[in-house]
């Protein structure tokens, strides 16, 4: 049986997914007036080799950081746009959350980190073979910026300056 499903009167009935009435007075304006982009994400990255020879990176926007890095700072204005590296030996467990946004409930990934960042199932697709290698580092950052352009120009920026972003920071992960 699946988490999200439960006995009742001997009938497997999922439980109901959050609905934008569900949210707070404030959060449901906010997102009512929020100026969203429209990305048309067609035709994505292509995986040009099979997925058994490929190293596979996980960007996540949980906004995780690790014991002794600067947690995301809640006072800039639009949202904290830098991001975390998170190396790959790293615990998810051990793994802090710096969302300020009280729009959403982060009790699973609090219960689970590999939710949002999921080292061990990579390491374990390693180990079976599925995957070629795991990258050394992954990235996150938070879910709440409201100027997204900001974090991409500073974020491709640093990342440029030290040799290793190509065309990658999209919001699809693996």
């Amino acid at each position: 049986m699946l988490p999200e499903e439960s006995l009742e009167s001997g009938k497997r009935r999922r439980k109901r997914l959050l609905h934008a009435h569900d949210l707070k007075l404030k959060c449901r304006l906010y997102m009512q007036a929020y100026p969203y982009r429209h990305v048309d994400w067609r035709p994505g990255a292509q995986l040009r080799k099979p997925l058994s020879e490929a190293k596979i990176a996980v960007i996540t926007s949980a906004a995780f950081y690790s014991a002794g890095q600067k947690p995301f700072d809640p006072a800039v204005r639009g949202g904290d746009y830098s991001y975390r590296e998170i190396p790959e030996a790293a615990r998810p467990e051990t793994l802090q959350i710096g969302h300020k946004s009280d729009a959403s409930d982060h009790s699973g990934i609090e219960k689970d980190k590999n939710l949002a960042l999921p080292l061990d199932r990579l390491r374990e697709l390693k180990q079976e073979g599925v995957i070629g290698e795991m990258a050394r580092r992954h990235y996150s950052f938070m879910a709440s910026i409201t100027a997204p352009g900001r974090f991409l120009n500073i974020t491709a920026r640093r990342r440029r300056s030290r040799g290793a972003l190509r065309k990658t920071m999209s919001t699809r992960c693996c």
